[in-house]
């Protein structure tokens, strides 16, 4: 009797854990953020940045991977329309110390999700794109780093 109540024990609990066939998928959604939605989107971030990193001065450079989507053109040009240094080449002054930003973007229900990140830092906001760009779906989100 003692064996058939664990038994019964072990088996409630662990009915608990089983997941459905229509369980959540993990894998990203790839999108592609162009026109006046890129430019939207890059702008807010850039500004968001920004505040947090504090202003631009002639030692602040940023470095980014090299990338031709229209997104990453965005964001590198309200970067610099912020008056950061940015360099997507990789060459660097020995003297100078950049500061790494990479970033991801992924759709989810219609929506698309920004993160732009340092290695101190990082910013997330989902974006409704519309017709004349992108208006924030959500409230900043802020992530510092140690």
């Amino acid at each position: 009797m003692p064996n058939r109540r664990a038994y019964l024990i072990m088996v409630a609990l662990l009915s608990g854990c089983q997941t459905g066939d229509d369980a959540l998928t993990t894998s990203p959604t790839p999108v592609a953020v162009t026109g006046l939605a890129a430019s939207a989107i890059a702008g807010d971030m850039a500004s968001r940045l920004a505040e947090q990193i504090g202003p631009a001065g002639a030692t602040t450079t940023i470095e980014m991977e090299k990338d031709t989507s229209e997104f990453a053109t965005a964001l590198e040009a309200a970067l610099k329309g912020w008056g950061y240094t940015v360099v997507t080449d990789g060459k660097v002054a020995k003297d100078v110390k950049p500061v790494e930003l990479a970033y991801a973007i992924e759709g989810f229900d219609g929506q698309v999700l920004v993160q732009v990140s340092t290695p101190s830092l990082a910013l997330s906001r989902a974006y409704m794109p519309t017709a004349a760009g992108a208006v924030p779906a959500s409230p900043l989100s802020i992530m510092q780093r140690n």
